[in-house]
């Protein structure tokens, strides 16, 4: 997706060889329009796939995720990483380890919004080592649910969480694929396979 390519170009920053901090658009500050594009995107690759609910994680996958469900007129359900008073009981729950914040959090949904007759689309801002879509994939096997597929806004492709995915015969629609950031720069997996 050319726009989101030239976004993380000009407005990402390249922290390490591993880390690529997108917060003017993405997971912090919002672009609304780019989320209404990726929402867009998404929404056209998955169009015949008959999604009762969209799942991502709180919360920066909501943005993507709200997009999404709004042009495929989809429900969206968040696992929520803290319970409120209002929800105690009757919840799918699992654990996701994140390497940017190096802490373990659990995760839950009720399971009042989610049963085995939804067809789920699981949509996340970055996928890279797939802890976070294990979690959430865990959860909908849980409920019994059919996964449809994920929708990455971002995927770190030098990182084996696609990989490992997909050899488990998971269909994954990446946005943007990073080859890799060394040098302080975002290089494309398209940019690869031109030379």
């Amino acid at each position: 997706m050319k726009l989101l390519e030239e976004k993380i170009i000009l407005e990402g920053n390249v922290l390490s060889d591993s880390v690529l901090k997108v917060d003017r658009f993405l997971n912090h500050q919002i672009d609304p329009e780019l989320m209404l594009s990726i929402g867009k995107e998404f929404a056209e690759r998955f169009k015949n796939d008959q999604i009762t609910k969209i799942l991502t994680l709180e919360s920066s996958g909501i943005a993507p995720a709200v997009m999404t469900g709004l042009i495929l007129q989809t429900p969206v359900l968040f696992a929520r990483k803290k319970k409120s008073l209002t929800m105690v009981d009757d919840l799918y729950h699992s654990e996701v380890y994140s390497f940017t914040k190096q802490e373990k959090t659990e995760v839950s949904v009720s399971k009042k919004l989610l049963n085995k007759h939804d067809r789920v689309l699981v949509i996340d801002d970055f996928l890279a080592n797939g802890q976070a879509a294990l979690a959430l994939i865990d959860i909908v096997n849980q409920a019994e649910a059919s996964l449809v597929g994920l929708g990455i806004v971002i995927e770190k492709t030098f990182q084996n969480g696609g990989d490992q995915l997909r050899k488990n015969g998971i269909r994954i629609e990446s946005l943007a694929q990073i080859l890799s950031l060394e040098n302080g720069r975002v290089h494309f997996v398209h940019e690869e396979v031109k030379q």
